[in-house]
């Protein structure tokens, strides 16, 4: 296997009154370059914990996490992010939205260079016709194609897309899946999504990670998505293979929210013996 992304024995931990709380556990997961991976679970799992520290927007208590052969530590622009909200800056058009990170990361290109960067990213999620709008005169899935234009528009070497399209109807949801994939398949970057739509994880994915349900979660299982690429909505939906995947993924979410969960107590003894077996080099401090 090709590892590009490799996450070893990520561990993430909160004080609270009643002793720490454990959120993940012996996480550990390998992406391959080029390839687009969702994490799917119950609500309370540390998907969006997992996704978090990778970006280097939340520290971990313990683990590894190695991209393109350099250890990660805190967040970068080599990781391009695509949050549930968009979190567009109001007073800037959806231009200048784009444009912004671009300034930050490309200094030596011409400001002409820059904003033609910024306008290509724009007419290829659709937004050609609204380069100059605010984020108020935008609708909701308008302002997340800003938010997935501003996010390939910085040529990271990863995406990470938390439930990015969670607060969608339906049919803007369906479109803008669409979109993602077709601007994925442009140079399919290597990419880690965030889920709670079990149809939305197979149509964008190659693998599904399954993960158990918290406290302490981790991996459960591991889906490898049987269908072609390129892919649209209607042949994923006639291929053979689609209601047994479906019914895979629901079967153990309905499993994992019937096991009783685990007491805190016999979580933390488990990090500790886990924390032992770290290599003395990569042992948290």
């Amino acid at each position: 296997m090709n590892k590009y992304l490799e996450i070893w024995k990520l561990n993430k931990t909160y004080p609270s009154p009643k002793g720490p709380a454990v959120i993940v556990t012996d996480f550990d997961l390998c992406l391959r370059e080029g390839e687009f991976v969702s994490l799917i679970g119950h609500s309370g799992c540390g998907k969006s914990t997992v996704l978090s520290i990778v970006a280097g927007l939340s520290d971990k208590t313990s683990g590894v996490m190695i991209l393109a052969e350099k250890e990660l530590r805190g967040a970068g622009p080599d990781r391009g992010v695509v949050f549930q909200a968009p979190c567009l800056l109001p007073w800037m058009t959806a231009l200048q939205n784009v444009q912004l990170g671009i300034d930050q990361i490309l200094p030596r290109k011409s400001r002409a260079e820059r904003e033609a960067i910024a306008k290509y990213y724009l007419e290829l999620v659709g937004l050609g016709d609204s380069l100059h709008k605010h984020p108020p005169q935008l609708s909701g899935g308008m302002r997340q194609r800003v938010g997935i234009a501003r996010a390939f528009a910085l040529d990271p070497k990863m995406l990470l897309l938390d439930e990015p399209f969670g607060m969608l109807d339906s049919l803007t949801r369906y479109e803008l899946q669409q979109v993602l994939i077709d601007l994925w398949t442009q140079d399919r970057k290597t990419a880690l999504m965030v889920t709670h739509d079990v149809d939305e994880a197979l149509f964008l994915s190659d693998r599904v990670v399954m993960m158990t349900s918290g406290p302490a979660a981790t991996v459960g299982e591991i889906l490898d998505v049987p269908f072609p690429r390129p892919r649209d909505r209607a042949r994923v939906l006639e291929h053979p293979d689609y209601y047994t995947c479906r019914d895979r993924m629901i079967g153990f979410l309905e499993e994992q929210g019937h096991k009783p969960a685990k007491p805190v107590s016999a979580v933390v003894d488990a990090n500790r013996h886990h924390e032992n077996d770290l290599p003395l080099e990569l042992s948290p401090a």
